[in-house]
């Protein structure tokens, strides 16, 4: 042993489990417990990698210490190879002076920051494994200690409490919406469409008392634009009337990635959607299409030097459709494009699909990834 923790490491460790049982949104608890673990032992790097539904390997990866650009450079986020499978297939701490001397350490992929001394402690959920609290390169060079292992594996069991409290918060939460599911349905179908409806009608009736052409064309873009609303309030409807595949709200998950992707882009991306894209994806599509959202962003970010950016999500004939589409420099017709389109073609092909790259007019680029969905 390396001694005793002393009063300020034992009033840190109150501090965490205080930080990380004070919230019930899960998102930000899974935040908050990374926050709290890497200033806990003084770690440079923190991740929280969650387990898919099989166990064998990453569906979530929480990352503090990096940056959105160091993110977005590195691509797509780990999986669970390496030591990071090790502790998938072995759950109980893990300490190495030096991550590159561990037997199945596997590397860090190109434009990784450089780590060497590493602590893992896997967090239980009702004895189950939810995933894995990775802490890399302690303060000053050292590596950590039976202390910092200590209270990381008490940081984890509260860990585990909170994540519990918050998945709970969260079906309380569900089944309270669900009862108010039908009325809102209800509510849009009988009054919001039955008003668009009738204002279109009445442009209609209007474009036909004219004769001016620009007037006549201002009132047809704004006839179509009245469709379009009353479709994407259509696919509002039929979500609320179906029920969700297991997993999270493929919907959700497109604005949110959107709203983060807004700080490095220097703007947010118009997002729209077209058809029940949450009832029809499943978890596994849901997680290649927003990784592919994920990469495209990235790369407007890094090279369209672009204004604004359009982000289309459509359901139609069994076939699930993302169109990424922005106003900077563009591409070359027939360019092949960099290892990002590469990896979201390789994602395409696997799932029966198929991804292009292309000019956009009157300037920019558009990114069209198309799949089938699940039967």
């Amino acid at each position: 042993m390396d001694g005793f923790a002393g009063p300020r490491q034992l009033r840190r460790l109150l501090d965490a489990v205080l930080s990380v049982g004070g919230e019930l949104d899960l998102p930000t608890v899974l935040q908050r417990i990374v926050g709290a673990a890497t200033e806990l032992v003084d770690a440079r790097y923190g991740a929280l990698g969650v387990l898919d539904e099989s166990g064998t390997a990453l569906a979530e990866f929480v990352t503090v210490g990096l940056s959105d650009d160091e993110r977005g450079a590195i691509g797509e986020l780990p999986r669970g190879r390496g030591i990071l499978g090790h502790l998938i297939l072995e759950p109980k701490p893990l300490r190495l002076p030096d991550l590159s001397e561990h037997p199945e350490s596997a590397g860090f992929p190109p434009n990784h920051p450089p780590m060497t001394s590493f602590l893992g402690v896997p967090i239980l959920v009702r004895e189950q494994v939810f995933g894995n609290l990775y802490l890399c390169d302690k303060a000053g060079g050292e590596v950590f200690t039976d202390i910092d292992e200590e209270l990381t594996v008490t940081l984890a069991t509260a860990a585990g409490v909170a994540i519990d409290s918050a998945r709970l918060h969260g079906r309380v939460a569900e089944l309270v919406l669900y009862e108010d599911r039908d009325r809102i349905a209800r509510d849009l179908h009988d009054t919001v469409i039955q008003r668009l409806f009738a204002v279109g009608l009445g442009l209609q009736s209007s474009a036909q008392l004219t004769s001016d052409p620009v007037l006549t064309s201002r009132l047809d873009a704004a006839i179509d634009d009245l469709d379009t609303t009353v479709r994407e309030i259509r696919s509002v409807i039929f979500e609320l009337h179906s029920p969700r595949l297991p997993g999270g709200s493929l919907r959700r998950a497109v604005l949110d990635l959107c709203a983060e992707a807004g700080r490095s882009l220097g703007f947010e991306p118009v997002v729209r959607f077209d058809g029940a894209v949450d009832t029809a994806v499943d978890d596994t599509l849901v997680e290649h299409l927003v990784a592919v959202l994920r990469e495209a962003l990235a790369n407007v970010a890094r090279h369209a030097q672009a204004s604004s950016a359009e982000v289309s999500v459509r359901l139609v004939d069994g076939r699930i459709t993302l169109v990424v589409a922005d106003d900077g420099v563009g591409v070359a017709a027939g360019a092949p494009g960099g290892r990002g389109v590469e990896n979201m073609t390789t994602r395409a092909r696997r799932l029966g699909g198929e991804c292009e790259l292309a000019p956009r007019e009157p300037r920019g680029s558009v990114l069209t990834w198309t799949v089938p969905t699940p039967r």
